[in-house]
């Protein structure tokens, strides 16, 4: 046990250091112009043996060319030239050292240790000769006091600041985090609720028409109408729950009494499931044909939801804007890329471009683009466009011969 507290002593609390090119050319300067005043002063001081004195000086001050890369090694190598170097030629090292332990506290990643040679280090110019150690002249007792002052509360405004600043940073950073999520679920509400109310829609309004000519179809109707809402109960569910399911908190002291059950969540969809999305569309009266040509392949799970609401976004404009077109899809596995292409054949505008007047007008692709764009607003191709691109696609939607197409290209690894 007492093993382990030691070693937790001994273990790094932050990472090592790692001088710039800058901080490297300073520190070989300091260690320079230390060595340029300890030197002399141990020659001066040494008398006949100065061999000594004059290693120890060279050894502190050479050592403070790495007192950022390696801090406490360069203050017990210092330290260590305390002991060796004569009383009366101690000064270039006393000076070294309190380089040597201001980059220790400033630098190290071991804190404990470094405390302790701190500690150590106090101790032994306490215990060394009075003579030994430098004095200070009355007259500069004022800035010996003063400057230490200036530069602690210089140093603790600037840490302050950039406190700050970095607390600004992250709080900008979460806001766009926030928008940009923000946005992600807006359009999957988009693409769950437009295509469930769309089929809700073309189911009602042939409800209404056959409700007394005849009345099982109209029952049917009615049946498609209570499924496609359920799925978009479930559907906005799923999306719902990513929202309000609760993150695993740490110092949460309690629980709540009767915590609301939530549905299991469910994957997104993907391109294995447009064998139901085709077959909910065909109940709301649509014929749609699917084809899959090449091998399908397993795809990134953001890439395949993409492809799965190019699919979803087309056949419900389809729905809405063309009644009684048929429609078809394409999905195309190659080698390097995914493509997608679902076309109709032209229609009547549908409920929702006739805002429920129940009138039929003889549309096609022109007065389905303007469909898409009245009363869509242009924000179901916008929100296409924006997913596929997220994957470095393309989208490409207009009209064609006869009807309308829409066409995604997707690029896939080649490995």
């Amino acid at each position: 046990m007492w093993g382990d507290r030691l070693s937790d002593l001994a273990r790094p609390t932050g990472p090592f250091p790692r001088p710039s090119r800058k901080a490297w050319l300073f520190d070989a300067g300091l260690a320079l112009v230390v060595a340029g005043v300890g030197v002399p002063y141990a020659l001066e001081h040494a008398g006949g043996a100065w061999l000594g004195p004059v290693a120890a000086a060279v050894v502190a001050s050479g050592a403070l060319a790495w007192r950022r890369r390696y801090p406490l090694a360069v203050l017990w190598a210092v330290a260590g030239t305390l002991l060796l170097a004569p009383a009366e030629a101690v000064r270039p090292e006393f000076y070294a050292c309190v380089i040597a332990a201001y980059s220790a506290a400033a630098f190290s990643p071991y804190r404990v240790p470094a405390l302790a040679g701190l500690a150590v280090v106090a101790l032994m110019a306490a215990a060394a000769p009075d003579s030994s150690l430098p004095t200070v002249p009355n007259e500069y007792v004022p800035f010996a006091i003063l400057i230490p002052v200036v530069l602690a509360a210089n140093g603790r405004r600037s840490w302050q600041r950039r406190a700050a600043e970095q607390r600004e940073r992250l709080a900008a950073a979460a806001r766009a985090a926030e928008a940009q999520e923000r946005t992600r679920i807006a359009r999957e509400l988009h693409d769950v609720v437009t295509h469930h109310v769309s089929m809700m829609i073309i189911q009602a309004g042939a409800a209404r028409h056959t409700m007394a000519t005849a009345p099982d179809q109209a029952t049917g109707a009615l049946l498609a109408v209570e499924a496609s809402g359920r799925a978009a109960m479930t559907d906005l569910r799923q999306v719902m729950g990513l929202l309000t399911t609760p993150a695993p908190d740490a110092h949460r002291t309690s629980l709540p009494v009767s915590p609301p059950v939530s549905p299991p969540l469910e994957p997104q969809p993907g391109l294995d499931r447009l064998d139901a999305l085709i077959a909910g569309v065909r109940g709301s009266g649509v014929d749609v044909t699917l084809t899959v040509h090449g091998s399908p392949r397993p795809l990134p799970a953001g890439l395949d939801l993409a492809a799965y609401r190019v699919v979803q976004e087309a056949l419900t404009n389809t729905v809405k804007h063309a009644a009684g077109a048929g429609a078809r899809v394409d999905v195309h596995f190659t080698a390097h890329e995914l493509r997608i292409e679902v076309t109709d054949t032209g229609g009547a505008a549908g409920p929702a471009r006739l805002g429920g007047a129940g009138a039929v007008h003889h549309g096609g692709a022109g007065q389905y683009l303007g469909g898409l764009v009245q009363a869509g607003g242009g924000r179901g191709l916008i929100g296409l466009r924006e997913r596929v691109a997220v994957h470095a696609g393309t989208l490409r939607a207009g009209p064609r011969a006869g009807g309308f197409a829409v066409r995604a290209t997707f690029p896939l690894d080649r490995g």
